[in-house]
């Protein structure tokens, strides 16, 4: 039985789907961001990083979403979620994940979290207005060169499409209009069609 740490808005959402689609025996356990929750001492013998998500294994803790994405996607093979036998199309799954981790969360998070880079209060509200251009221009990358669609390896479905749904529906909050990548609105509209994920979404909501 794993647990899920994690927190609602936040990008912990594409671990939460990974595991409904695998079939994985978990429990979820939300973390009050608003309540500073993920800075209590609690929390940080978990995750020391003081963020979510973060899984809860037999093995010990894993955090960082590609790696608990490939991580969910090895232990359950039986349900396709990624490439295994492929190690090429392995790399890509890694490699979008990794560019969605590294660089697109990061520059949605000038938006909320610009304190990280900064404590100058112009500097940080620099950081906010650019977040429309960085978000558009990553998103633009992907529409143009590296969703394949209708998912992102093409016809198959796999634990990347979860990672891209959770951080496509951020777009809106950082002044991008999903409307302007129309292969990107159609996977949006029919990871939000899946049952899957519209039980994971009321779970959330509840």
């Amino acid at each position: 039985m794993f647990t899920l740490y994690y927190a609602p808005a936040t990008c912990a959402l594409a671990t939460h789907l990974a595991l409904e689609y695998a079939g994985a025996p978990y429990r979820a356990e939300s973390v009050d961001f608003h309540k500073q929750q993920q800075r209590s001492p609690e929390f940080l013998r978990i995750n020391p990083k003081g963020r979510v998500p973060a899984l809860a294994t037999e093995q010990g803790i894993l955090t960082e979403t590609p790696a608990l994405l490939h991580f969910i996607a090895q232990s359950f093979p039986e349900a396709k979620l990624a490439p295994l036998d492929d190690a090429f199309l392995m790399a890509k799954v890694n490699e979008f994940n990794n560019y969605l981790c590294a660089t697109v969360h990061v520059a949605h998070a000038h938006r909320v979290r610009g304190y990280r880079w900064a404590d100058d209060a112009a500097a940080i509200e620099a950081m906010k207005q650019k977040v429309p251009q960085t978000m558009g221009d990553c998103f633009a990358l992907i529409e143009e060169r590296m969703l394949k669609g209708p998912w992102v390896l093409g016809e198959r479905f796999s634990i990347s499409d979860p990672y891209l749904f959770t951080i496509t529906r951020w777009l809106e909050g950082d002044g991008v209009d999903v409307a302007r990548f129309p292969k990107v609105a159609d996977h949006m509209r029919r990871m939000e069609a899946d049952p899957v994920v519209r039980k994971v979404l009321a779970d959330w909501a509840a």
